[in-house]
């Protein structure tokens, strides 16, 4: 393999800790049975999938999620058990970050949405009082460019716009599907598997 010049990173389960399960079970006991199936980690299908994609907006969201909940839950309740499942950023990765930052390109690469982006946007500034974009030669959203991992197509938008050798970058992600995705569109790829951090990886 080529030498390692670029490093592409998933967000949620690699650099900022997630809580699926808490979401999931909110939205149960709002109603959303089915959350499970409609949301998963590299799986999302039907609304869930489309506002990953930006091709609806965040009032389409709530509203479609809201038909699926029991009558009298309000959009505000929507939009927490959505969030719930964003925790923290712990501050050892944040320093391997800027550490790494003076070796490699580093690059984002996140299957996130509107009402996402804006709270772990908030915690990250509220916490380290910068934004966390600037860790990064540039942060790519799913919502925001219109493409989303597995999608080999998703990949070949990122390494085409940021002008990386795809043969010399490595992408880390929690989601096996994603790192196939991202072997397909031709870079090296990491899956970082339960109990396993950033900071294992050797880089």
């Amino acid at each position: 393999m080529a030498p390692v010049k670029s490093i592409i990173f998933d967000l949620g389960g690699v650099l900022l800790n997630l809580d699926v399960a808490k979401t999931s079970q909110t939205f149960k006991e709002l109603g959303i049975t089915q959350i499970d199936e409609l949301f998963r980690i590299g799986y999302a299908a039907s609304f869930f999938k489309d506002y990953e994609k930006g091709t609806i907006s965040d009032e389409e969201f709530v509203k479609r999620a809201l038909e699926l909940t029991y009558p009298g839950t309000t959009k505000e309740q929507v939009i927490d058990a959505w969030n719930g499942m964003l925790l923290d950023f712990p501050a050892e990765r944040v320093g391997f970050l800027k550490k790494l930052k003076t070796k490699y390109r580093l690059f984002l690469f996140s299957n996130t949405n509107h009402i996402h982006l804006l709270s772990f946007h908030k915690t990250f500034r509220e916490v380290y009082g910068s934004e966390m974009d600037e860790l990064f030669e540039k942060a790519y959203y799913s919502h925001l460019i219109k493409w989303r991992k597995p999608d080999v197509p998703a990949f070949q938008y990122v390494i085409n716009d940021s002008g990386v050798n795809a043969a010399e970058t490595l992408f880390i992600d929690d989601a096996l599907v994603n790192v196939e995705g991202a072997r397909l569109a031709g870079l090296q790829a990491v899956h970082l598997t339960d109990g396993k951090t950033i900071l294992d990886l050797g880089l």
